[in-house]
C-alpha cells in the first residue's frame, strides 16, 4: 500500500485480511487477491476519506477509474467482489452501517464456459504411459486420479493426509473451504494408483534430510525432497502432462475438477449428488459450474416429457 492511506483505511483492511486467514480458511492466493484489490481501493481514498464514510458514488467513481486505466473487465469484476466482501465484514463488526460496494452493479462479463475434456480425453490421459513426461509418474498418476476421479480441489488434494484415507469405507476424508470435512469416494483405479506410489513414497522419505520428512510424513503428496507438494507444483504437473498427450493448453486442476462435475452430469447422475462430492455450499453453484451437455438434455426429455414417447 501506498503511503497516501491513513490508519482508518490501513487498519481494518489488515485486521480484514487477517480475519480471511484465521477464520475463513481462505487460500494464500485469495487473501493476496483481496489485498490487492483493498490496497488499490485504499490508494483511491487517500488521505481524506475514512471508510466509513464512503458512499456508491465513491465505489462507482472507484470503478470508473479502473475501467479507464484500462482494467479488464472479470479484474474489475473481481475487485468490486472484494469490496463487497469488506464491507460486509465491517458491518458485522459494527464499523459502517451500509454497504456502499453492493448498491454499485458490477461490469457485464461474457459468459463463457470454459473447454471441458470430453470423456475419451481423459480415459486417454489416465490410461496412457505418463512416465516419459513425469519426474515421479507413479505420484502424478495419484495426482490426475484424485483430481479427476473424486472432483477434488488443487488445494484441498496437498492438504489430504495419510489418516485421511478410510479404505475400509472406500473414501477420502478432504477439508474443503470454511474448514468443512466431507467424505468424497476413492474409486479402484484412484486406489490402485496410491497403493502402488505408498512404498516409493515412504523410500523417499526414508533418504530425505529429517527436517524435510517431518513436514511431509503425514502428507500423502510428496515432492522427490521429501517435501510436502505445493498447489503451484501441482497445476505444473497437470498442464505438463496433459499438455503433452494432446489436452489445450489452458488445462489446469480446477478444468479436471470441472470434468468430474460435468461428466457424471452426462451420465445422468443427480445433481445434488454431485453437490455434495464437490464440497458446494449452493446448488445454484453446482448448476453453473456443470456444463450441461446436448445428450443429457436431450435424455432427460427422452425420458420425463410425454410428448417424446
Amino acid at each position: 500500500m501506498s503511503g497516501s492511506a491513513n490508519s482508518s483505511v490501513a487498519n481494518p483492511i489488515a485486521a480484514f485480511l487477517t480475519y480471511l486467514q484465521s477464520e475463513k480458511n481462505a487460500s494464500g492466493h485469495t487473501v493476496l487477491a483481496y489485498k490487492k484489490d483493498l490496497h488499490k481501493f485504499a490508494d483511491f481514498l487517500g488521505e481524506k476519506t475514512d471508510l466509513a464514510a464512503v458512499d456508491h458514488q465513491t465505489v462507482r467513481s472507484f470503478m470508473a477509474s479502473l475501467h479507464e486505466s484500462g482494467l479488464q473487465k472479470s479484474s474489475m469484476a473481481r475487485t468490486l467482489a472484494s469490496l463487497r466482501s469488506f464491507y460486509r465484514w465491517m458491518g458485522k463488526t459494527g464499523a459502517v452501517k451500509q454497504n456502499p460496494a453492493a448498491l454499485v452493479a458490477g461490469p457485464k462479463l461474457p459468459k463463457r464456459l470454459p473447454r471441458v475434456p470430453t470423456a475419451e480425453e481423459m480415459n486417454g490421459l489416465l490410461e496412457a504411459d505418463i512416465g516419459e513426461r513425469a519426474a515421479f509418474p507413479e505420484r502424478d498418476r495419484v495426482i490426475f486420479e484424485l483430481l479427476y476421479g473424486c472432483g477434488i480441489r488443487n488445494s484441498e488434494l496437498v492438504g489430504i493426509g495419510l489418516q485421511d484415507i478410510e479404505w475400509t469405507n472406500d473414501a477420502i476424508r478432504v477439508l474443503g473451504k470454511g474448514k468443512k470435512v466431507r467424505l468424497v469416494p476413492l474409486g479402484d483405479a484412484a486406489a490402485e494408483a496410491i497403493r502402488a506410489y505408498l512404498p516409493l513414497r515412504d523410500a523417499i522419505l526414508h533418504k530425505s534430510k529429517p527436517e524435510s520428512s517431518k513436514l511431509a510424513k503425514e502428507k500423502l503428496l510428496i515432492n522427490l525432497r521429501g517435501g510436502p507438494l505445493t498447489t503451484r507444483s501441482v497445476g505444473r504437473i497437470v498442464k505438463q502432462i496433459a499438455v503433452a498427450h494432446g489436452l489445450p493448453a489452458e488445462i489446469h486442476p480446477h478444468t479436471l475438477r470441472h470434468a468430474f462435475g460435468t461428466h457424471m452430469l452426462e451420465e445422468g447422475a443427480d445433481l445434488r449428488a454431485i453437490q455434495e462430492m464437490l464440497g458446494h455450499a449452493r446448488l445454484s453453484t453446482t448448476q453453473r459450474y456443470t456444463q450441461l451437455s446436448v445428450k443429457h438434455v436431450l435424455d432427460v426429455y427422452d425420458k420425463t416429457h410425454p410428448r417424446a414417447k
